[in-house]
């Protein structure tokens, strides 16, 4: 029986991390389009409320050589990003294996969802079986960091909120608590943000996160797959 799983990977020579760690409090998620060469281009999908903020983060980076804003809806911007580098050539200083890492490409996986954070990704993928996982989960904990968040089997039932982190959980819970979510809004990020004694940026990452997570163990994996 296949097994579906989600794992942190500790790594910050990742494509993407040194934009995550310039603006923590964006959600960026990104597709890479493997067909294309050496240097696959990345679409990523990035919801925040300052766009310069991110655009300034591609051109003082390494990785971007070009981006592309290819559309937008409300917060969240959709980019083509044509990388400098190829992935090998990206981690060849932080990963000694990269037969290993070529090794990964031709496994009978599939990985649904890169999520970047500021110290690496968050994949969410299918396996086939056990053997298939473990080649993900021992090149990653002998070539950087890693951690599991879930996995389970092909086609069980996975409870609503299974994965939340007890600071994203502890964030909703006292947002919900004191009125964030209401209509009208009875208390403001800032005073969510000071109960918990948090910067209001920091408050709305965990909050983008967790209402992230939320839908996509709940209602995302009943919609249609976007277009690429």
């Amino acid at each position: 029986m296949g097994l579906v799983a989600e794992f942190e990977i500790d790594c910050d020579a990742l494509p993407l991390v040194e934009v995550a760690a310039a603006v923590p409090e964006a959600m960026i998620e990104v597709a890479i389009q493997f067909n294309h060469g050496n240097r696959p281009p990345f679409i990523a999908h990035i919801t925040h409320e300052d766009p310069d903020a991110i655009e300034r983060a591609f051109e003082s980076g390494a990785f971007a050589a070009e981006y592309t804003l290819v559309g937008r809806a409300g917060e969240t911007h959709r980019y083509q990003i044509l990388p400098a580098v190829g992935l090998e050539a990206q981690l060849g200083e932080q990963i000694d294996d990269l037969d290993g890492l070529r090794a990964l490409a031709t496994t009978d996986a599939i990985i649904e969802r890169i999520r970047v954070t500021p110290s690496g990704w968050i994949q969410t993928g299918w396996f086939a079986n056990t053997d298939e996982f473990d080649m993900f989960r021992r090149f990653w904990q002998q070539n950087a960091g890693f951690s599991l968040r879930r996995l389970t089997h092909d086609g069980e039932p996975e409870e609503p909120g299974d994965g939340l982190t007890d600071p994203q959980r502890e964030a909703l819970r006292t947002a919900y608590e004191m009125g964030y979510f209401e209509i009208p809004r009875t208390a403001s990020l800032d005073d969510v943000a000071d109960e918990l004694g948090i910067t209001a940026s920091s408050l709305s990452e965990r909050l983008r996160r967790a209402q992230t997570h939320l839908i996509e163990t709940t209602v995302a994996s009943t919609w249609p797959p976007l277009p690429v």
